[in-house]
Order: structure tokens, then C-alpha cells, then sequence
């Protein structure tokens, strides 16, 4: 396997792992919409990992270009 396909699996990784996150955040959101720290909880749980499955594709992405140069 190329480094190329490596990448484009790992972004497909993210991308799932991404999709993962809404889905149990969608489920979980009946029980969480009764209470606003539950709410908050949920989205920011949310949101940070789906930030954070971004910031490790992004440095893959820099690290890909660095070493094309």
C-alpha cells in the first residue's frame, strides 16, 4: 500500500469515526434535551471530538506536504 492510499484510508478513518460521533450524539439527544447541562455536555462532547479527529487529519495533511517538497 502506497502513501497515498494510506492517507486517503486514514481520512476515510476520520470521516467515519466523524459520522459515529453525530449518530450516538442524535440518539442520545432525547434523554440529553430534558436538562440544559446534559445539552451542553452532548454538544460539546460532540464537537470536541469531532474537532479533534480534524486536527489529526490536518496534520497528516501537513506532513503529506512536506515531504512532497
Amino acid at each position: 500500500m502506497n502513501s497515498t492510499s494510506l492517507h486517503l484510508l486514514k481520512g476515510i478513518g476520520y470521516l467515519i469515526s466523524t459520522v459515529s460521533v453525530t449518530l450516538l450524539a442524535i440518539v442520545s439527544w432525547s434523554s440529553a434535551s430534558k436538562s440544559p447541562v446534559l445539552i451542553a455536555c452532548l454538544l460539546g462532547g460532540a464537537a470536541t471530538s469531532i474537532i479533534g479527529m480534524f486536527c489529526r487529519w490536518l496534520t497528516y495533511e501537513i506532513e503529506k506536504r512536506q515531504k512532497e517538497r
